[in-house]
């Protein structure tokens, strides 16, 4: 159990520039930083899976993460949820933003923490990037659309997708682009289905990459995956666990004539990977 912590407050389905200035906050009192993340909480999905927020957050320098099922709280009055922290935590300071909401009806402040808590309270007002709100739903809003540098933009590192490879028909293997196929979690955001290029983390390694998010319509296969050519690696990647990071968008999805079709297509993509064009 960690006593005499900065508890960083907030819903934190991920770290965008905003988050990682209240997380900079939190480290600057030299105590163990703890981050919340609420899961299952967004009718609309999360940027990150836990497995994926764990990975930021304590990548980012948080020192344990504090995760709370939105339905174990939910009904929560902001003192119950407030006397949760301080007897899980005992903190020596609450950092947030001032838009922190928490209890029943989100009617919890950060005054109500400054009132009740006898805690410490530190809360900042929201960051503006290019005059707009940093928040999940702005980073959401771009990933919808196809806008995947400037969701990166906003959270301060690429968007991507951690996850196992499967197997699958081997249909990009008899064209000699082998894909590591990983399944898009039900839980996480979906973001604009289409051709990517990618950036692949393996074993230390970092290969670039072509990634197709959504169905195979050439082969008439409506199953939605990411499907990932790594330029350049040569192995077996099934059952292995890839961090697929999307750098931008190519191109939309769409039917070829036949596989040849698509291979002339796919070499072309991967040409302009490799050129940055």
């Amino acid at each position: 159990m960690r006593k005499g912590t900065a508890m960083l407050l907030g819903g934190f389905d991920g770290l965008h520039l905003g988050h990682r200035y209240l997380l900079a906050r939190a480290k600057s009192h030299a105590l163990p930083v703890g981050l919340m993340t609420i899961v299952d909480g967004k009718s609309d999905g999360n940027l990150f899976t836990f497995s994926e927020r764990e990975r930021i957050f304590l990548r980012s320098g948080a020192d344990f993460v504090f995760e709370l099922p939105f339905a174990e709280i939910k009904d929560l009055t902001p003192t119950e949820f407030i006397d949760l922290l301080c007897n899980e935590f005992s903190p020596k300071v609450f950092v947030c933003g001032e838009d922190f909401r928490f209890g029943t009806k989100a009617s919890g402040t950060p005054e109500t923490l400054k009132t009740y808590g006898h805690v410490r309270v530190e809360s900042y007002p929201l960051i503006q990037y290019d005059g707009i709100k940093v928040s999940a739903t702005a980073v959401k809003h771009h990933l919808s659309i196809g806008e995947i540098e400037r969701a990166n933009e906003l959270l301060g590192e690429e968007f991507f997708l951690l996850g196992e490879v499967v197997r699958d028909r081997q249909v990009g293997r008899k064209m000699g682009f082998p894909t590591a196929n990983i399944v898009y979690p039900k839980e996480k955001y979906p973001i604009r289905k289409g051709v990517y290029e990618t950036r692949v983390l393996l074993d230390g390694n970092v290969y670039k990459g072509i990634t197709n998010y959504g169905a195979r319509p050439t082969f008439d296969d409506r199953t939605v995956l990411t499907e990932t050519y790594l330029d350049g690696f040569q192995g077996d990647l099934y059952g292995k666990t890839l961090c697929v990071q999307f750098v931008r968008y190519l191109r939309d999805i769409q039917k070829f004539d036949d596989a040849n079709a698509l291979k002339a297509q796919l070499e072309e993509d991967i040409r302009r990977v490799r050129n940055g064009d």
